[in-house]
């Protein structure tokens, strides 16, 4: 159950302790539990969702979701997603941008892709109904499933999580972390099958970005990716179709 702890220790802001005895790739043998974290995430903000759309109009209800949601995981997706819009975005060399996303310091573009993103997140949850609100449990689990097949891609950096995540991860938690969003998926119909196709198209443009611009991934990297795909599967649920 090691692993399990350090998932829910890396992922979540709930009371787990991360182990004293930290070894190298521990964060990446803790994937396999990505997708069951997501799950967790996602069904105690489901929760919350139907508790705040019982007791205020819609638009309270998404924003104080997006609250709940933000602070389940502590942000940590988010700062990857400022990081890596002021650094990936960025006109200057390979170098040069990877020493932008360690900086802690938020500049324009990371500015505007927060806001953005939380805005749109906070729109999407004030949209959703009872029943397309189950979506939230597949765009939380699919999210931090697409941490897995990235950490296939180059490291652009020796160090830091990415790299700690390379050292621990085997190619076969893919295959096993898939079996959460795609049972959900198949749950939700037709819906859910759009959810995780686009989903997964926005976790590959993402991937595509940071290989083109850095040539590989970093921890920031997995969090942009989740950020994104969280808001791209969750459109599947209130577009008019």
């Amino acid at each position: 159950m090691r692993n399990l702890r350090i998932a829910f220790g890396l992922m979540t802001t709930l009371p787990f302790r991360l182990p004293d005895d930290w070894q190298t790739g521990d964060s990446g043998r803790a994937s396999v539990w990505y997708p069951f974290v997501g799950l967790v995430i996602g069904g105690l903000t489901l929760l919350g969702w139907m508790g705040a759309s019982r007791l205020f109009s819609p638009p309270v209800a998404g924003i104080l979701t997006l609250i709940l949601w933000v602070t389940l995981t502590g942000g940590l997706h988010l700062d990857g997603l400022a990081d890596c819009c002021d650094g990936l975005l960025a006109s200057t060399s390979i170098e040069r941008r990877l020493e932008i996303m360690k900086d802690p310091r938020l500049g324009t573009f990371g500015g505007f892709g927060l806001v953005l993103t939380l805005l749109l997140k906070a729109a999407i949850l004030s949209s959703l109904t009872s029943q397309s609100a189950f979506g939230i449990l597949l765009a939380a689990s699919l999210a931090r499933w697409c941490i897995l097949p990235a950490g296939l891609l180059p490291q652009a950096r020796p160090s830091g999580m990415g790299a700690d995540f390379k050292a621990g991860f085997r190619n076969w938690f893919i295959a096993a972390g898939a079996v959460i969003p795609l049972a959900l998926s198949i749950f939700l119909g037709t819906r859910g099958i759009i959810s995780i196709i686009s989903g997964l198209l926005a976790a590959a443009l993402v991937l595509r970005l940071a290989k083109s611009r850095i040539h590989g991934v970093t921890g920031d990297v997995f969090g942009m990716t989740v950020e994104v795909v969280e808001v791209v599967s969750l459109l599947a649920f209130v577009g008019k179709w």
